[in-house]
């Protein structure tokens, strides 16, 4: 099982489209969920301080953190895609994408793994496709699907 956790307004997305169709190809593998976190205290918080709203999106997450747990922070770990599909042969997989402010350090302390997908620095929404393509290309990979064409 695979939750994909993320911080923003649930509003018109252009890239649902794509989000759906990663998740309906993952289903295949794996039961997957995208959950979009968003309350009162991040809203308000963010109009207060960075400080405040990194604390306000850890406050959201911490109910959430079950099963092995991934941060997404630009200053994660660099792995590859077969680094990352062994990520996915843990039971239960929950990945944490942050709000504007990025995480704090005890949240993502409280991770099992810290990763980065880029040293750049992407929307939540952009994030979210790759991270949901990696998903996708890590369960290829697992059941040795031809989706991914690198050297095993």
């Amino acid at each position: 099982m695979v939750d994909v956790f993320s911080i923003h307004k649930n509003d018109f997305d252009e890239y649902q489209t794509l989000t759906k169709d990663f998740i309906k190809k993952t289903s295949r593998y794996s039961q997957i969920q995208d959950i979009v976190v968003f309350n009162k205290d991040i809203v308000k918080s963010q109009k207060i301080s960075e400080m405040e709203a990194k604390k306000s999106y850890s406050k959201a997450y911490q109910k959430h953190l079950s099963g092995y747990c991934v941060g997404l922070d630009v200053k994660g770990l660099s792995i590859d895609s077969l680094e990352f599909s062994k990520i996915l042969e843990h039971p239960k997989v929950s990945f944490f994408i942050a709000g504007a402010y990025g995480f704090e350090n005890s949240f993502l302390s409280k991770c099992n793994k810290v990763i980065s997908l880029s040293h750049m620095t992407f929307s939540h929404k952009i994030a979210k496709i790759v991270l949901f393509e990696q998903i996708f290309r890590g369960f290829c990979i697992l059941n040795n699907h031809p989706y991914h064409k690198g050297s095993f």
